[in-house]
């Protein structure tokens, strides 16, 4: 893939697709990761006098403007980074965003509305997708990709454009290839993948992958409850996908007989409510109280993962392990990310959630090799797909 320098771009108009799509609580933004990580490329581009042009999703609109879905407050956020005005166009492809476009000087920053506001950018249809690529387009002289978070999306911003462009790859997108490649070519072992999140559905396509490449597999979160169910555990009133049973039962199987190690929690989290508030108890994994819902991994879970990532040459950690925002329930997370530190492993955070918690909790985000931006895009990858965005970026 072509890098920044291969693009001329002094005072020019240059088209960046970053990912910035943070989560918001009343029009607040309560975690500012994934700008922080979009400030790298638009600095280099304005420190070579390109006039940035910044676009962007946020949630998922469905084509249709909605004010709790605008990206206001991210070119406010993103402005106090920067130390520098960000112009806000409060459209997308129309009067608004040519008009701030137009008005760039050399080293300016723009930013446009929310790209899901536009029906063309998710289109399933190639006419409509790329009419409304053909007016993203005209806004600039050339394009660089940076969303990591979207490159598996089949989208105008990500596939399209790049096509009508001179093109290239952001530094995010490059730091994260790079990444990514040290987890599926010449990795230290042991390999190890901790998968945790809400549901295995979610993670099917990995796990079936990494059976073949990873050494251990420990599970946690929501997901780890088909898996005790699978096992024939009695799981309550937890969170369970009864039509994976006969693929998880699959897994398992498999697993056993390739030699890839399974572990599981030895023990939970189980609360009588969906709250922090709610009564709550560790009990053995295999005896959760049928009115009771699991949580958390309990904390002798959290020992036995954290032993069981010690050692480890590679730790890629996908989904938190219980429901971290609540702090009851956070305990387990905690633990696998203090593991991950402790293993001395080239560790590797993917995913919105497990980025999240980290900060949450308190890490520091430097003492980790590496966290992703991407989940989404960081599992396909591992799942040995064709990611549009990259392919798109390639050509």
């Amino acid at each position: 893939m072509r890098t920044i320098d291969d693009l001329d771009v002094a005072g020019r108009q240059v088209l960046v697709r970053a990912d910035l799509n943070v989560p918001l609580e009343d029009g607040r933004i309560t975690d500012d990761g994934r700008i922080r990580a979009a400030l790298p490329t638009i600095m280099r581009l304005r420190s070579r006098g390109a006039r940035v042009v910044v676009c962007a999703h946020l949630g998922r609109p469905k084509g249709a403007v909605k004010p709790e879905f605008s990206l206001e407050p991210v070119a406010a956020r993103l402005g106090e980074l920067l130390g520098t005005r960000v112009v806000f166009a409060d459209d997308v492809v129309g009067g608004s965003a040519r008009t701030a476009v137009g008005e760039l000087g050399d080293g300016d920053v723009a930013l446009l509305e929310n790209l899901r506001f536009e029906a063309g950018e998710t289109s399933k249809d190639d006419a409509e997708r790329g009419k409304f690529a053909d007016e993203l387009a005209a806004l600039a002289d050339a394009y660089v990709g940076d969303g990591f978070g979207a490159v598996h999306r089949k989208h105008a911003s990500v596939f399209d454009v790049p096509a009508r462009l001179p093109h290239a790859a952001g530094e995010l997108i490059d730091a994260e290839v790079s990444v990514l490649r040290r987890l599926t070519a010449d990795v230290a072992r042991p390999y190890a993948v901790v998968l945790g999140g809400s549901k295995v559905s979610d993670k099917l396509g990995v796990i079936d992958n990494l059976l073949g490449k990873a050494d251990r597999i420990l599970i946690g979160g929501g997901m780890v409850f088909t898996f005790l169910k699978a096992q024939g555990h009695e799981v309550g009133r937890s969170l369970l996908e009864e039509d994976q049973l006969g693929t998880v039962r699959d897994y398992l199987r498999r697993a056993e007989e390739s030699g890839v190690e399974f572990v599981l929690p030895v023990d939970v989290v189980a609360a009588t409510a969906f709250a922090a508030d709610a009564e709550h108890d560790v009990v053995a994994a295999d005896a959760i109280p049928a009115d009771r819902l699991g949580l958390d991994i309990g904390p002798e879970s959290g020992k036995l993962f954290a032993s069981r990532l010690a050692g480890a040459g590679t730790v890629f950690w996908n989904g938190p392990m219980g429901v971290f925002e609540m702090e009851p329930y956070a305990h387990g997370t905690r633990a696998v990310a203090q593991g991950l530190l402790d293993s001395g492993a080239f560790t590797v955070v993917g995913g919105g959630d497990s980025a999240a918690a980290v900060r949450r909790l308190g890490f520091d985000e430097n003492a980790f090799s590496h966290i992703s931006t991407g989940g989404g895009a960081s599992l396909e990858y591992l799942e040995g797909k064709t990611l549009p965005g990259l392919q798109a970026l390639e050509d």
